[in-house]
């Protein structure tokens, strides 16, 4: 165990590092920021995709201390997004409550994941975070029900769900709903994430819910529940977006039962993922680490993981989004492998053996004849991977 282990930053480009220095705030170890014999190697406009790709233009707008690192210029475009970002989530706010209040009205118990509530939690203002839509955790049993009530709110299901093989249940984790007139999105979740690892129970995660400070009678996962959440996502998608991070930051500056979340983190095999997220956030961010948590931060794994993602944050062009074939995707797929444990690897290679509601896509047969499938898995796999379908829209990042 490394106790004095830090990423090294110095492949990065320029622009990305004044970023994490605009987020850090100075407020880390080292206080001198980049000097004015910088700034002229800087391409602002660079500078400035970044910062969009990474969506952290709310923290960086609000944080009083750039203006001595920022040129003027560039800060007032900064603040012309965070404007706009902040009559998005106003309107995300009100979307937010009325699709709730609907969801309990059926009688539909719902828990906000992200989105409003979370801006809300974590940075006390909806405006100083991020949101392209709105995450909300059911039971599975209600997923029919929340499905009808959406559609009769005017949204509709992007891509409906797959029910076939039944298979839906434990292969995909979320059905996300568009409203044509106000574009806003909905994500309708039964599971916190996909691809087979173990988690909580619905129950166990209402039993622990905490208040909504946005609404009352809204309500979100306990801090321990989320911020293992916030971990397991992040690192799903490779924290390719420092927003991520930045959430982790603020989480981990929070009065948290640590003890309790080692143990709810050893539970559900995410402790590994924990640690990626602390080392990225103590090496990029300046995160204090909690000593409950400092033996997962700074063991031979977390530290193997936090390397192995810093290619999907430092290249953004390549990592925007999930990329469908060629080498991207294979060092993706490689990543996603890397993150399981070996008991989960073992799970998803006999999952591999169950037929997908992607084979009765690529070969439809009658409902009948859907017992074919099991034998048929083999040939009808391959058959996909030559014709290189594009990957799950389960797995897309947006």
């Amino acid at each position: 165990m490394d106790k004095s282990f830090r990423l090294d930053v110095g492949p990065f480009p320029m622009e990305l590092n004044v970023m994490l220095e605009a987020l850090r705030g100075g407020a880390g170890p080292e206080k001198e920021r980049p000097g004015t014999p910088l700034l002229p190697n800087i391409d602002w406009n660079q500078f400035m995709k970044l910062v969009r790709h990474h969506r952290v233009y709310p923290q960086i707008y609000a944080n009083p201390a750039n203006g001595g690192l920022i040129p003027p210029d560039v800060l007032q475009t900064v603040g012309r997004d965070y404007r706009m970002n902040a009559l998005g989530m106003l309107r995300l706010s009100a979307e937010m409550e009325r699709v709730c209040k609907a969801l309990n009205e059926r009688g539909v118990r719902s828990l906000l994941l992200k989105g409003p509530a979370l801006a809300r939690l974590l940075y006390g203002d909806v405006s100083l975070r991020t949101s392209k839509d709105l995450d909300i955790l059911i039971p599975v049993a209600d997923v029919a029900k929340a499905e009808s009530l959406l559609e009769e709110l005017g949204f509709v299901a992007d891509h409906p769900i797959p029910r076939g093989l039944g298979d839906w249940k434990w292969k995909l984790h979320h059905v996300a709903f568009t409203h044509p007139q106000t574009r806003i999105q909905v994500e309708v979740h039964w599971r916190l994430n996909g691809d087979l690892g173990k988690e909580p129970p619905f129950e166990e995660l209402w039993n622990g819910r905490q208040q909504s400070e946005l609404v009352e009678g809204l309500y979100m996962p306990g801090n321990e529940h989320l911020f293992m959440y916030l971990a397991m996502h992040g690192a799903r998608h490779g924290w390719f977006r420092l927003r991520w991070l930045a959430d982790i930051d603020r989480m981990a500056r929070r009065s948290l039962d640590w003890e309790a979340l080692v143990a709810l983190l050893k539970r559900y095999h995410a402790l590994d993922m924990a640690g990626q997220a602390l080392v990225l956030a103590s090496s990029l961010l300046h995160t204090p680490v909690p000593d409950a948590l400092k033996p997962a931060a700074f063991s031979s794994r977390g530290q193997d993981l936090a390397r192995r993602s810093q290619m999907f944050i430092r290249d953004a062009d390549a990592w925007a989004s999930l990329p469908g074939t060629g080498p991207a995707a294979s060092a993706y797929k490689s990543y996603l492998f890397a993150l399981k444990t070996t008991p989960q690897k073992w799970r998803f290679a006999i999952s591999r053996l169950h037929p997908s509601f992607r084979d009765v896509e690529a070969l439809p047969l009658p409902k009948p004849l859907y017992f074919l499938y099991f034998p048929l898995r083999p040939f009808v796999w391959l058959w996909r991977q030559v014709r290189q379908q594009q990957p799950l829209r389960d797995e897309e990042m947006g």
